[in-house]
């Protein structure tokens, strides 16, 4: 299958989204944080069918929702805490406009198809090549604030007592959140990219207490359940989405059956 140019393409741009979507992911479940996700592709979903509306690209139109939305949730990370129902609301809204969005825009209806549910086997070149770009960036930012940003994930109290600015790098994080979100898109869609971000991330800290263990466990079981959904849409002809998600879904489960299974033995062994 790799004889064919758009597999290669399709396969590269999985690669590269599924590495960044584990390691981001993992802060993401670290900081509990993983209805942000969720949420930014709601929005990300209006401000790409709204730049569809009006001709531009739907990758710019949601890249700037999505950073427009993580700058607003991260100054008010406080509140949005304590303000689920609301926050809910609000995506909800989003959702309903992209659908209001799609009701005008009736020239292609595969475009929104690929919005919802992604079209990695769509991809071309350049957007191989952009997505890099938007890795890089994403992998850049979080090196550059890895050490604050462990620290007020895990003692957000002591690292404001040491003058660590936690509202700057909330606001910092969740813009790299909301770029590995637009990559996400163009792989499993608006409406799925939660499983790709939470999913091995979550595996992952089942698996492995330790920091660097676990995103390079994270990383890697992206990876490859990007790749073997692929592989098995390919070759089933089913949607590569379908196969992604429950890969991701399947995988968190065993882990969390073994890890019951392990306390069960270990609670037994107890005199």
């Amino acid at each position: 299958m790799f004889e064919y140019a758009f597999i290669q393409t399709a396969f590269a741009a999985s690669g590269i989204v599924a590495l960044v979507a584990g390691v981001v992911g993992y802060f993401l479940v670290l900081r509990r944080q993983a209805f942000a996700g969720h949420a930014l592709s709601h929005v990300g979903f209006a401000g790409a069918t709204g730049a569809a509306l009006v001709g531009a690209n739907p990758l710019l139109g949601l890249l700037i929702a999505t950073l427009l939305a993580s700058t607003w949730m991260g100054a008010l990370a406080d509140r949005l805490e304590r303000s689920d129902v609301a926050t809910a609301a609000v995506l909800s809204f989003a959702l309903g406009l992209g659908m209001l969005f799609l009701h005008f825009y009736t020239h292609y209806a595969s475009e929104a198809t690929a919005l919802l549910f992604g079209n990695v086997l769509g991809v071309d070149g350049p957007t191989v090549w952009l997505l890099a770009a938007m890795g890089l960036l994403c992998l850049g930012v979080l090196t550059a604030i890895a050490r604050p940003l462990v620290f007020s994930s895990l003692q957000p109290e002591l690292a404001e007592a040491k003058g660590i600015s936690t509202r700057r790098i909330a606001m910092l994080f969740l813009g790299v959140v909301a770029v590995c979100t637009a990559q996400c898109v163009q792989i499993v869609g608006v409406l799925l990219v939660f499983s790709l971000m939470v999913g091995p991330a979550a595996t992952a800290q089942l698996c492995t207490r330790s920091l660097a263990r676990g995103l390079l466990c994270s990383a890697l079981l992206a990876l490859a359940e990007a790749w073997l959904g692929l592989g098995l849409a390919i070759y089933t002809d089913w949607p590569t989405s379908f196969w992604i998600t429950a890969l991701c879904s399947g995988g968190y489960l065993l882990a969390l059956l073994a890890q019951r299974l392990r306390r069960s033995r270990l609670t037994a062994r107890q005199p």
